[in-house]
């Protein structure tokens, strides 16, 4: 008997021409990733019904939803169809701001030892967590909502294209700056970019007419060692100020711009006797001059 592993799972994805349909013989791309628990999940209906056995009698599927989240590690080249997609825009010479144009996918779940493949289709970003940490490769969380998902002993395309392979991409490499000024004493930065995605339902369908998103929010959290009072005067005073993070690796680089933020905490413990550190969360904010609230760009080396 076999069983289905996990190094053997393969994922692979496609750009929709139409919400929820995928094109007629796709022609797939690999996606990179260290984990995915893109799957169906469905809500139940359960009958009020009281009978004199205390039993329930009757249980429905109810709506059906696409959801999950597929996890990986940043390298260069290797996620720019889904930072597009996240951000609901295109890249535009190399530079990439917020839109509200929202595409939508295909992506295919392979179980190539026992021959299953789950297809899931309308699925469109929701939102993105970036980890940045020392002596850590550069992590991300994808989370995803969609529209249906169908089984098949036969995959959509039995040869993808291969994904770009570049090393992923380190905190080694990488630049930081708060203000305009290059920041040394982060520990640790967190980046969240939601779409605040709802599922719009109409009766005589079980599965989503349609995805809408939210406002773009983008907020984050950088954890410094206590240095001095300057970033706890910006939390105190109010002070809109700036990040800019760039990552480098093999390939290039990726530089991750947020031209007006405000920081929305400041907690400093001493927590026995170790270094005491500062952890500031931010929202960003829309800046004029660049018309976005983050602005990413690709520089290949």
């Amino acid at each position: 008997m076999t069983f289905a592993t996990g190094a053997r799972h393969g994922l692979s994805y496609i750009a929709e021409e139409t919400f929820g349909t995928t094109p007629a013989s796709p022609d797939m791309t690999r996606f990179r990733h260290t984990a995915c628990s893109l799957g169906l999940r469905k809500t139940t209906l359960e009958t009020a019904e009281i009978r004199s056995d205390r039993q329930i009698s009757h249980l429905l599927h109810g709506q059906k939803t696409v959801a999950g989240d597929i996890d990986f590690e940043l390298s260069y080249g290797a996620f720019d169809d889904m930072l597009a997609g996240l951000m609901q825009s295109d890249w535009s010479s190399d530079v990439l701001k917020a839109g509200a144009s929202q595409p939508s996918f295909t992506f295919e779940r392979g179980f190539a030892d026992i021959g299953q493949y789950q297809v899931l289709t309308g699925c469109v970003m929701d939102s993105l967590r970036l980890s940045v940490r020392p002596d850590r490769l550069v992590s991300g969380k994808l989370s995803i909502i969609g529209k249906s998902s169908t089984l098949s002993e036969t995959s959509l395309d039995s040869a993808p294209t291969a994904a770009v392979a570049n090393d992923p991409m380190d905190s080694f490499s990488g630049t930081l700056t708060e203000g305009g000024a290059t920041i040394g004493i982060v520990a640790g930065l967190d980046l969240l970019i939601d779409n605040g995605l709802e599922q719009a339902f109409v009766i005589g369908d079980a599965e989503a007419e349609a995805l809408l998103a939210g406002q773009s929010r983008i907020s984050g959290e950088i954890v410094t060692y206590f240095e001095d009072a300057g970033l706890l005067e910006k939390f105190v005073d109010r002070t809109e100020s700036s990040l800019t993070l760039t990552l480098s690796g093999a390939g290039g680089s990726l530089t991750f711009e947020l031209p007006r933020i405000v920081y929305t905490g400041a907690e400093n413990p001493a927590l026995g006797a170790g270094p005491i550190t500062l952890s500031l969360p931010f929202t960003a904010l829309y800046d004029a001059g660049e018309a976005t609230n983050l602005k990413l760009t690709r520089t290949a080396a």
